[in-house]
């Protein structure tokens, strides 16, 4: 049974019973739009708890050699979509991993299946504006190096948040904080998600 979305608050209080164990062994994986922050507080999650950490698009391009860029010139949005899926599918059947994914990777129905399957679902939802700032300098991602880059984000928004909210385990609003204050209050509520209920 799936743990229901929960949105960010306070950190939980001292004295309640920590990170479930089990979860050690499985997977946390996330989601959400670009400029969201998934690998840099992954990474951070998965240190904490000693998880290997892995980006999906980091490691099809270390795979192949090639970056995103390349991959869509070469091979299309659909080459690339169908090496999202298959590396998807490997990773998933991996223990003690926290993945972080690329925003489109949750269009496939296949992937939605592996994701819903597989782990605990972190969503971190950002605004557009968030984007906007966060990603000026972007010359990496080829879905948005176009001029008109506040409009496709908006028709990716629209698209996309319904799907990510609909796998989401916990959704977590992204503010601009620290990345060490993020983690730990992305940290603190995947906590308080997977607990052990109180004897």
């Amino acid at each position: 049974m799936r743990v229901p979305a929960v949105e960010v608050g306070e950190p939980r209080a001292a004295g309640q019973i920590p990170y479930h164990r089990r979860m050690l062994n499985e997977r946390i994986f996330f989601i959400g739009p670009t400029g969201a922050g998934k690998t840099t507080i992954g990474k951070r999650v998965a240190a904490h708890y000693g998880l290997e950490f892995r980006d999906l698009d980091q490691e099809i391009e270390r795979r192949t050699g090639a970056d995103v860029g390349l991959i869509f010139d070469i091979e299309g949005e659909g080459g690339f979509r169908k090496r999202e899926t298959n590396l998807l599918q490997e990773l998933s059947e991996r223990s003690g991993v926290v993945l972080a994914t690329g925003a489109g990777a949750v269009l496939a129905e296949e992937n939605q299946r592996i994701l819903r399957a597989h782990g605990f679902v972190v969503y971190l939802q950002t605004e557009v504006d968030q984007q906007i700032r966060r990603l000026s300098r972007d010359k990496r991602r080829p879905l948005i190096q176009k001029p008109n880059r506040r409009e496709i984000l908006g028709d990716m928004a629209r698209i996309r948040n319904p799907i990510y909210e609909s796998l989401a385990d916990l959704i977590i609003p992204s503010e601009n904080l620290s990345v060490h204050v993020m983690a730990r209050r992305v940290i603190n509520r995947i906590e308080e998600a997977v607990r052990d209920p109180v004897p």
